[in-house]
């Protein structure tokens, strides 16, 4: 934290479900018409109606006495005197007293005391964060990864999005996911987010001089966290790599393989696309060995088709020696069908 400022405070919010202009006017509305009920009656029987100082009841006395009426139970100086109007008021007026005192308190809590509650909830939220995933930067990016996540089968609830734009949040509102507003090269922003214990970041800040000093922030505070991050330039993707990342990619890059794979055979970049691709036939897996997998070989395994094995930081191909005997530790990376696919078939 720099000397002399004050830290930002960062909370954590989700957006509501229905639009604040919509409930309120969608309430009052409820309300002026149960009102507007009880006034048409009280008017058109207006001779069941008699005033304590004996004077003819008027349309400002009707309005006055329903609305006393209907949000107490009157003050006695006009009362219905017909059995016709006590019968309106006792199975009418009653029940639209309850319903616009139902309204009034519903309407309190809602904006009042819900978000109140709202922002404690999100608090606690906050505080207990884990295993989810961070997104720094809703750009195009940030949005299609944050997308692509909830398609794979996560939880909105799973992802937090924090960004300084208000309309990049207002995007990532849409998905119902909590967002943040925050500059993530700062340590208290990655902190707020509980970057600490999350599962992984995705770093998509639009410029790789801030995509690279998040990815510094955040490897100092998280030095075992899977960090993601999107480089824009060719000569920045080694300096990710030093400032703590993981996986470095390269749209421009990404597009030139899928490009140039297209030139050597036809069907090269499309089986590209199909493993990136959400409802493509296969799918890449990484997974750990499991104990009855070790001392087979890479090519024996069932669940799939075995591309690499990482083994203490060395990567392994299916051709290599080392793929011939699979060891404690080992992590797999295959190739699965996608899901909902025939997996009597070829993919």
């Amino acid at each position: 934290m720099d000397i002399g400022h004050r830290t930002p405070d960062y909370h954590l919010y989700r957006r509501s479900r229905t639009p604040v202009w919509l409930a309120l006017s969608w309430r009052a509305l409820l309300a002026l018409a149960l009102i507007g009920v009880a006034l048409a009656v009280h008017w058109f029987d207006r001779e069941g109606l008699r005033q304590s100082s004996g004077e003819p009841v008027t349309f400002a006395d009707i309005l006055y006495f329903t609305m006393i009426t209907v949000t107490t139970v009157g003050y006695g100086d006009i009362v219905p005197v017909t059995q016709q109007s006590r019968m309106f008021d006792t199975f009418v007026v009653t029940p639209i007293r309850l319903f616009v005192w139902l309204i009034f308190l519903g309407t309190a809590y809602d904006f009042l005391l819900k978000r109140v509650w709202g922002r404690w909830r999100m608090s606690v939220i906050q505080r207990q964060l884990r295993d989810h995933v961070v997104i720094a930067g809703f750009g195009n990016s940030g949005s299609e990864a944050a997308s692509e996540l909830i398609r794979r089968g996560a939880h909105p609830d799973t992802i937090v999005v924090i960004d300084e734009s208000p309309a990049a949040l207002r995007n990532a509102e849409a998905l119902d996911v909590a967002v943040m507003e925050g500059n993530a090269t700062r340590d208290a922003a990655l902190q707020a987010v509980r970057v600490g214990t999350a599962r992984a970041l995705i770093v998509a800040a639009g410029r790789d001089d801030t995509s690279i000093l998040i990815v510094l922030t955040a490897r100092r505070i998280a030095p075992a966290l899977p960090i993601s991050v999107v480089i824009r330039s060719l000569d920045n993707e080694a300096i990710a790599r030093q400032a703590g990342a993981d996986t470095v990619i390269n749209p421009a890059s990404f597009a030139g393989l899928l490009l140039a794979g297209s030139t050597h055979g036809v069907h090269l970049a499309d089986y590209m696309a199909d493993l990136a691709a959400t409802d493509g036939r296969v799918a890449l897996r990484e997974r750990c060995v499991t104990a009855e997998e070790i001392g087979i070989p890479l090519r024996a395994i069932t669940t799939g088709l075995g591309h690499r094995i990482y083994r203490g930081g060395t990567m392994i191909g299916f051709w290599e020696p080392g793929a011939n005997r699979l060891e404690a530790g080992d992590v797999i990376l295959e190739v699965v069908p996608a899901p909902g696919q025939d997996t009597d078939g070829p993919a």
